[in-house]
């Protein structure tokens, strides 16, 4: 056979040594990379075993119903918070609502007298107890208004209680007329009647008996 030309030679080598650069990797040297043969990789699956125990929840929702928007916590349903909370005159349902209004301004309108006396405008006057006096009942007023438009805008006359039926425990219990129409404005009625009456008990201490109070 004839030896091959010179050309041929030459183009022979010249491809054999693109191959080579075109397989290794740019910017790397050494030997081009080689495919490893592939390892079997072992699974295995994990299955939940419910216990035989059932562990207690210390956060849920009220009567396990998520869609009420509420959660029972040990501290918003523990026996001491609910019976707390039970005594409260808003929550006493066996107390009418004019009775619990009465309470409720009773104790707002007591206190609330201190506050405008020592930090009101005329504090350093002879007229501070007076005054005081005043803007208290004035804050009462204020506040029984305030009680008023709410009752107005939440309930309607002749419509049944918007208080749940139902205790935390799924007891059926009488809905609470304070929350009705008719309910709500005694309720009002009563917070004015039992402010200004606290604003006047306030005074008569203070001034009329002229005992001697911090607040004088």
């Amino acid at each position: 056979m004839a030896s091959a030309s010179p050309m041929a030679s030459q183009l022979t080598s010249s491809f054999t040594v693109n191959r080579i650069l075109a397989a290794a990797p740019r910017g790397l040297s050494g030997s081009s990379f080689k495919a490893l043969p592939c390892r079997r990789v072992s699974t295995f699956t994990v299955k939940a075993i419910q216990s035989e125990k059932p562990t207690y929840q210390v956060v849920q929702p009220i009567n396990g119903d998520p869609f009420i928007g509420s959660l029972e916590t040990p501290v918003t349903s523990s026996p001491l918070i609910a019976w707390y909370l039970s005594n409260l005159p808003a929550y006493r349902t066996a107390v009418s609502p004019l009775l619990r209004g009465v309470e409720v301004g009773l104790a707002h309108g007591f206190f609330l007298v201190g506050p405008f006396v020592k930090a009101g405008p005329l504090r350093n006057t002879e007229f501070a107890g007076a005054a005081g006096s005043l803007a208290a009942g004035g804050l009462v007023a204020i506040l029984s208004i305030c009680l008023t438009i709410y009752g107005i805008s939440s309930f309607k006359e002749g419509e049944p209680s918007t208080a749940p039926g139902l205790t935390l425990t799924g007891r059926k219990k009488t809905p609470d007329p304070l929350q009705t129409a008719e309910g709500w404005e005694k309720f009002t009625g009563g917070f004015f009647f039992g402010g200004i009456s606290g604003v006047i008990w306030a005074y008569f201490l203070l001034y009329g008996l002229n005992l001697p109070y911090y607040v004088k």
